[in-house]
């Protein structure tokens, strides 16, 4: 296998019917694909100043927590509303159907510190564009935002994009 797209698997169905579900789970099992999708997931803010990484609920805890060991930097976790202990600051966002809320402590990022944002897939960008509000709340400032698979026609990328966000994905897959 030569990229970080083939030791992805395609689960059809999934969730929901009509679903092409893109499943990492596969690319972190694999040793080589694990080491090669941090890599690449690094390469663009190599030289770049990073003081924490954070990672999007739950896959990019994952790669976040790889990428932080690497950088030899601090590691934060964004994640689904009730599920960090201590004081948090809390975003709204949109889904397909419905709202969901993501929290995050308010002391894990200080004012001016810069950061990484890593997921493994970018659909709408609803849950990076929340990620990306509670982190400038605190004062933090956006490097870039790092993910494994981009669906583009849900246009998530042209979203954070549009915003100014610095955007960095190793693969794409057509459909939703």
């Amino acid at each position: 296998m030569n990229n970080v797209k083939d030791y992805i698997r395609t689960i059809a169905d999934f969730p929901h019917e009509g679903i092409m579900f893109r499943d990492v789970t596969t690319l972190f099992a694999d040793p080589r694909g694990f080491r090669m999708a941090i890599d690449q997931l690094l390469h663009p803010w190599a030289g770049q100043q990073i003081d924490k990484v954070v990672g999007l609920e739950a896959r990019g805890f994952i790669i976040g927590g790889a990428i932080a060991h690497q950088l030899s930097k601090g590691f934060v976790p964004i994640r689904k509303k009730g599920k960090l202990p201590g004081q948090t600051i809390s975003q709204a966002y949109q889904l397909e159907y419905g709202e969901a809320v993501m929290e995050m402590h308010e002391d894990a990022i200080k004012p001016g510190e810069k950061v990484l944002v890593v997921d493994d897939l970018l659909a709408t960008g609803g849950t990076a564009q929340a990620g990306i509000q509670l982190i400038e709340r605190v004062g933090g400032e956006i490097v870039g935002l790092s993910f494994i698979v981009d669906l583009p026609e849900l246009g998530g990328r042209k979203l954070l994009e549009d915003r100014g966000m610095n955007v960095s994905v190793l693969c794409e897959f057509e459909g939703a």
